[in-house]
């Protein structure tokens, strides 16, 4: 990968909608050059996709939180049936296992307070394994993706 490709990447990544004529203009090549190299790109999985940006709060899920879970059993048939458990809350917008505390970090898309409360007493608290959720709300987002 040279200073053109990352200067592709860093563009589409800003605008995903660029059209391919003005990516290659801003990168200083013609428009068949560019296209090779977005395709080649996307070949190599250094593009893995393209997105909309969307309102969470257009979508009725405004309420974002995140939850760091800590597990009370570790082996891997819980942290099996948990994972399994986690994929099937659409609630639960991203999930990763962490390395250290806490051992999962989720972030949780909801219309308001009453509907986190509702999931969290009745659909998250259920999963198999949790010993400890503490949850944490947005003040203010400051730099976003």
């Amino acid at each position: 990968m040279d200073e053109v490709d990352r200067a592709i990447i860093e563009l589409l990544h800003q605008d995903a909608r660029i059209p391919n004529s003005e990516l290659a203009k801003r990168v200083g090549l013609s428009p068949s050059p560019c296209l090779r190299r977005v395709r080649n790109l996307e070949t190599e999985g250094v593009i893995t996709g393209y997105r909309a940006s969307v309102d969470p709060a257009a979508l009725g899920r405004g309420f974002q939180v995140m939850v760091h879970v800590n597990m009370m059993v570790k082996n891997r048939q819980t942290v099996a049936a948990f994972e399994a458990g986690v994929l099937e809350l659409p609630e639960v917008i991203e999930c990763r296992r962490m390395f250290g505390d806490p051992d999962y970090l989720l972030w949780v898309a909801l219309p308001d307070t009453a509907a986190y409360e509702r999931f969290y007493m009745t659909r998250l608290l259920e999963l198999p394994g949790i010993g400890r959720a503490s949850s944490q709300f947005t003040m203010k987002i400051v730099k976003a993706p």
